[in-house]
């Protein structure tokens, strides 16, 4: 017993001898280092601003993820999943085959093809919160935590979410801690070091 009480002290004493440092997940959050030129980031990564677009600092490796978009101020804007090689600084996204997005006006895009549409009377405004689930072959859009039965596919290869703005738009990002919780199956994104 001596033995047991004399290790146990012994871990945590000044000395750190068999103390384990528990390394920190890092958190999802925008990626200041593939955002357009005339891009801002404030709040931890968390809102965008100024004219351009960002990818998250994680790719969706699992198979179901779920994130949101508050629009705080309106302008053109639009949010989506892309590739690492998508141009962010040309604006709209979706004229190419590395962004699959939804735009301010309610048309999803990608490859310069109208995949899909919002039903008309839900065009997302000032203060909604717009939803994205990726399952590696469908988005799908919520706006408000409802289903907009909106789904759009096509774009191929490793993806993150993506978000876009001009004209004094301005949008928070949520990983985690959601407005509204993640459809059945759904979750926030992990990191691949989580999913193993």
């Amino acid at each position: 017993m001596a033995a047991l009480v004399s290790c146990c002290f012994g871990c945590c004493g000044d000395n750190n001898r068999g103390h384990v440092t528990l390394k920190e997940m890092p958190t999802v959050q925008l990626d200041t280092h593939h955002m357009g030129t005339d891009v801002v980031i404030v709040k931890s990564g968390r809102r965008i601003c100024g004219t351009g677009g960002c990818i998250a600092n994680a790719p969706l490796h699992q198979n179901k993820s779920y994130f949101e978009f508050k629009i705080q101020s309106t302008g053109v804007w639009g949010v989506g999943v892309a590739t690492q090689k998508a141009n962010l600084n040309q604006i709209p996204m979706g004229r190419d085959p590395r962004s699959l997005v939804l735009r301010q006006d309610g048309t999803v895009y990608h490859n310069n093809e109208e995949k899909n549409r919002l039903p008309a009377n839900s065009l997302p405004q000032e203060g909604d919160i717009v939803g994205v689930t990726y399952d590696h072959v469908e988005l799908n859009l919520y706006l408000n935590g409802k289903n907009m039965n909106c789904p759009a596919s096509g774009i191929r290869g490793t993806v993150y979410p993506v978000v876009y703005v001009d004209d004094s738009a301005i949008l928070d990002c949520q990983f985690s801690d959601f407005y509204h919780p993640p459809p059945q199956g759904y979750q926030k994104i992990l990191f691949e070091q989580q999913i193993f």
